[in-house]
């Protein structure tokens, strides 16, 4: 259990952080520190940012339950599997005119890492506790 609570808070802290830094300043950190094209309305960046931070808080609350709650980690392998799919399609194949693909293969990158960190922590978890 002990490895699957470690990686829940760390990518529960990256979600948050994330979340926090783009519905504060999306502009800045979308068109000026990774050279995305502008999108004239940012409204959808803060509902995701929103989101992560929603994410990051149901991470937590599995992490501090993980003896019963461990299964539930499931949904974040999915999600961060999902999302990792996504960034790296959105990369090879979705870059608007005049965007860069650092950060989109840069939230790829995470999101496999924490997937299969996940994945390796939900397996361990399935070991130790079956009956759940």
């Amino acid at each position: 259990m002990k490895l699957l609570r470690s990686v829940l808070y760390v990518d529960a802290l990256v979600w948050a952080v994330t979340g926090i830094l783009l519905a504060l300043w999306p502009v800045t950190l979308l068109e000026k520190v990774f050279a995305q094209a502008p999108l004239g309305e940012y409204a959808w960046v803060r509902m995701a940012a929103i989101l992560g931070i929603g994410m990051a808080m149901l991470m937590v609350l599995v992490a501090h339950r993980v003896e019963t709650l461990w299964w539930f980690a499931w949904a974040f392998v999915l999600t961060e599997g999902a999302l990792a799919l996504l960034g790296a399609l959105n990369a090879l194949f979705g870059l608007p005119e005049g965007s860069d693909a650092l950060l989109w293969w840069l939230f790829a990158g995470v999101s496999a890492v924490f997937a299969l960190a996940l994945l390796a922590g939900v397996a361990k978890a399935g070991i130790e506790k079956p009956s759940a």
